[in-house]
């Protein structure tokens, strides 16, 4: 039998406003309220949840929300408030408890949650505080899969546009992930200039970037081989569109610890 005494919340988020509500334990006392995201609001609906709970301490009050993490969630378990997640499909089912034809209301869902986190708290997962360690390698994680989907999506361009007029340049480097691709490409950007290109520059870039699986005579060779002909204005086109992806990739690249580039 759950104790009168006792008191639930929940948190329906959202990216603008975040709508609140709080139940007894007997599910026959509510209040409700919004919240505007942001320092303010934040503590301020931290402040509001304590006040409308009987005196209970943070700690005694459980809090539904359906996402795991983001600053709503830290900030109640920075203000010591039990928190607690639960999927958002089986959050569908508890709202057929108050409506049949599964309407979704941002009232509404904060009372469904608040209400279920009362009758069904096995079904919810406790969220407990992470290690700062911990949340930061996650962040460089997701930073890491981002600049990896990020680059495939550029290169497939890039390789795209030496296909469509430069394809011998293709051939040179092999991939234009390659480190020394966009060094090759800033000397030698069109068939025509890599024409007149000396042996002496090619040797030195790739010595540079020691490349021991082509010497700079063959590099040459492939570089000057017959051109793929193509329509005017096609050239300088895929010029500039590789010029605007290469900025793209090294603009403002991310460091570790928050710490910008020097």
């Amino acid at each position: 039998m759950m104790r009168p005494e006792a008191w639930f919340a929940d948190v329906d988020w959202a990216s603008q406003t975040h709508h609140v509500c709080v139940v007894g334990g007997d599910g026959s006392k509510q209040e409700e309220r919004a919240f505007r995201h942001g320092g303010t609001g934040l503590a301020e609906m931290a402040d509001w949840i304590a006040a409308r709970c009987g005196g209970s301490a943070p700690e005694d009050i459980p809090v539904a929300i359906e996402i795991p993490h983001g600053p709503v969630v830290e900030c109640l378990l920075d203000h010591g408030f039990a928190v607690y997640s639960i999927n958002p499909k089986q959050l569908d089912r508890f709202r057929d408890r108050f409506s049949p034809a599964g309407a979704k209301d941002d009232s509404l869902d904060a009372r469904v949650l608040a209400d279920a986190l009362r009758t069904d708290l096995h079904h919810f997962r406790r969220i407990d505080p992470v290690d700062p360690v911990v949340i930061e390698l996650r962040a460089w994680s997701r930073i890491f899969e981002e600049l990896t989907r990020d680059r495939t999506r550029l290169s497939n361009r890039v390789r795209d546009q030496l296909w469509r007029y430069y394809p011998q340049m293709l051939e040179a480097v092999g991939s234009v992930v390659e480190p020394w691709f966009l060094d090759l490409w800033a000397k030698a950007p069109t068939p025509a200039k890599a024409r007149r290109i000396q042996r002496r520059t090619l040797e030195s870039l790739l010595k540079r970037h020691r490349i021991r699986r082509i010497t700079a005579d063959q590099l040459q060779e492939v570089l000057r081989a017959p051109a793929v002909a193509v329509a005017p204005g096609t050239t300088e086109a895929a010029v500039a569109h590789i010029k605007s992806v290469s900025a793209s990739c090294t603009a403002n690249s991310p460091t570790p610890s928050g710490r910008s580039p020097a």
